[in-house]
């Protein structure tokens, strides 16, 4: 078994690192099992049924994968010889998965380690005691994923053969990393942080798997990566598995007192590593994890996005984030930092990842290189008990995973109606998209949520709308000013959906065009759906995507705008940039058209704003 030590880029969980990880990812047997009969047979205890290879996280739908087979087969089969070393096993062993698309049954030398149901989220398992005495272990994966379920979370990926109109090649099975992590005894299971701006501070939770010996303590470290300053050296008492503490940081430095060397922003994404440390009543370390944190505020109050007191146009991009050789794998860990710095070079602070959980890898360059996140579920088709029972499982389990990244800012539980279609004639539904906006803000009362984006506004803390005017003109006729936008929301049906649900009115929530543009270039006709508007040549293009983009800029009252897409991806041919990530104009081009100042935040005014918060800070500062 190879031993892996990589930094926060490589690892397939950044937030919470141990030294030591075995990588799990690359060749493992695959078998279809079509007939659905490996259960009976207990092929979780047979060599012979698998007799394919496939390269493991790339679904078998993928080139990638080395098997390449787009076809329906709703249940498949894994089988992986490993070596774990005997230093190894004298402690505790932990098999991770990113995650499986559907349902997933794993067994460890022919006895079961754990089932999970849900595609997008990871989980993971202690097969500790499933080990044998050789150092050979046999890992078993059975994923079972019906393609036509429309109840199923599934995002973008088709119920049908073949791609068609907005959705995309479907996946199956394992397609984020899999891992082994020795672990002590006892261990450090979950870190989760809360920034607190004012303060100055962070609050931190601490759980462990287990319950530590008596007279354990928790010392925890936090260090500013610009410049690197210790901000916090403190080492607690535990009294349980579970550790609250507020933390304030030392800002006593002169060097740190200045706050675009310690605040997270798109303009200086400063983040705090942190070194967590289990320590026995003899001072031995038991357990060791690596982390960090961004300091930051997220508020969307008075038609605004705020971030750390400062106004902030959005200017994002909608990601799909397939790959045509990977589909929702990325090819690589390299392509997920590019596909950041990509966005980043055409003038864009953020991305809304759509219908999709993205890698925690990707995460962490929008963290370090300081790109905004609007995060969203993979949704289902229709509704249903069971369907809101899935989604909503799933979904906890993403804000959950998520919670401590501080490039998003924004949750969306759900898009465009899609999973509840009978918004406005269903109590029930009405309930359900309620009750998903209120689940999260109880879990997470930090970021903003957007129920339901795009239209059929039910509730929530931001009004995205999806509006794909074809001209300039038209969007200026519908978002010019606040009261402009008050007779739309009335009076307009984009996509033939109202866009406010029933009894919901506009107060002071930030207006977002979420999405707008989808302009495609083709230079050949084709009666394939390419996007919202056609172009024979990137010119004109380029012409209708400044006047768009001018138009939402000369808004007085809109808090930032989305545009539809960052990449082709697909039959779909209307990103910003090839299915291979060429670029289709020059990238200074876009950055300047998406570099120009809006409206709603006049410059003088952030200037008078940047001046007032810095005041603030100054004076609370005095006061402490």
């Amino acid at each position: 078994m190879t031993e892996s030590i990589a930094p926060a880029e490589l690892h397939p969980r950044p937030q919470l690192r141990r030294e030591r990880w075995i990588d799990l990812c690359g060749p493992w047997g695959f078998a279809f099992d079509d007939q659905d009969k490996g259960l009976a047979e207990r092929w979780f205890e047979r060599m012979e049924p698998f007799d394919r290879e496939i390269v493991v996280p790339f679904a078998p739908e993928s080139k990638l994968s080395g098997v390449h087979e787009t076809g329906f087969h709703p249940v498949v089969w894994y089988r992986r010889e490993v070596k774990v070393e005997k230093t190894d096993r004298s402690d505790r062993i932990l098999i991770h998965f990113g995650a499986v698309d559907y349902k997933a049954t794993v067994w460890v030398n022919g006895r079961m380690a754990v089932e999970h149901i849900g595609g997008q989220t990871p989980f993971s398992a202690d097969i500790s005691a499933l080990l044998v005495p050789d150092e050979t272990q046999v890992i078993v994966v059975r994923a079972e994923d019906e393609p036509r379920d429309l109840q199923q979370p599934r995002g973008k990926q088709y119920w049908e053969e073949q791609p068609g109109y907005i959705w995309y090649h479907r996946i199956t099975g394992i397609w984020q990393p899999v891992w082994l992590e020795p672990i002590p005894k006892v261990a450090i299971a979950e870190l989760r942080w809360t920034p607190d701006v004012d303060r100055f501070g962070t609050e931190l939770v601490v759980r462990l798997d287990r319950t530590p010996p008596a007279g354990s303590r928790l010392r925890v470290q936090l260090k500013g990566d610009r410049p690197t300053r210790t901000l916090v050296d403190d080492t607690y008492l535990l009294s349980g598995r579970e550790l609250r503490r507020s933390l304030l940081l030392d800002i006593n430095d002169a060097a740190i007192r200045r706050r675009r060397t310690l605040l997270w922003a798109p303009e200086h994404p400063n983040l705090i590593e942190a070194l967590i440390e289990l320590i026995d009543e003899h001072g031995t370390v038991i357990d060791r994890v690596e982390s960090y944190l961004g300091l930051r505020r997220i508020e969307a109050r008075d038609g605004r996005f705020i971030i750390n007191g400062i106004p902030t146009f959005l200017r994002l991009v909608l990601a799909q984030n397939y790959w045509p050789d990977s589909l929702l794998t990325a090819p690589d860990a390299e392509a997920l930092k590019r596909e950041v710095e990509l966005a980043q070079s055409l003038g864009f602070n953020g991305v809304r990842i759509h219908q999709k959980l993205e890698d925690p890898r990707f995460l962490y360059w929008c963290d370090r290189l300081g790109m905004l996140v609007w995060s969203e579920a993979a949704n289902a088709y229709v509704y249903s008990d069971r369907a809101a029972e899935m989604l909503t499982r799933e979904w906890l389990e993403a804000v959950r995973r998520d919670y401590n990244h501080p490039c998003i800012i924004t949750w969306v539980p759900l898009n465009e109606s899609w999973g509840v279609p009978d918004l406005d004639r269903s109590a029930q539904q009405r309930s359900f998209v309620s009750a998903l906006y209120h689940l999260t803000r109880a879990v997470d009362p930090t970021r903003p949520v957007i129920a339901n984006d795009g239209w059929q506004h039910a509730v929530g803390d931001v009004f995205g709308v999806h509006d794909y005017a074809p001209t300039g003109d038209m969007l200026r006729e519908r978002y010019a000013d606040r009261q402009t936008i008050a007779r739309t929301f009335r009076e307009v049906r984009p996509h033939h959906h109202p866009l406010l649900g029933e009894g919901t009115e506009i107060e002071d929530e930030p207006i977002v065009i979420s999405e707008f543009g989808g302009l495609g270039f083709v230079p050949q006709a084709t009666e394939d759906w390419f996007g919202y508007g056609q172009f024979a040549n990137p010119d004109a293009l380029l012409a209708r995507y400044e006047e768009l983009v001018d138009a939402l800029l000369a808004s007085t009252a809109l808090a930032g705008f989305c545009y539809t897409q960052l990449t082709d991806t697909a039959q779909e041919t209307n990103g910003l940039l090839t299915v291979n990530r060429e670029p289709k104009f020059a990238s200074e081009r876009l950055r300047a058209i998406n570099s120009r100042p809006s409206k709603a935040v006049p410059s003088e005014i952030l200037d008078m704003l940047i001046k007032q918060e810095v005041e603030r800070r100054r004076r609370e500062r005095g006061q402490e």
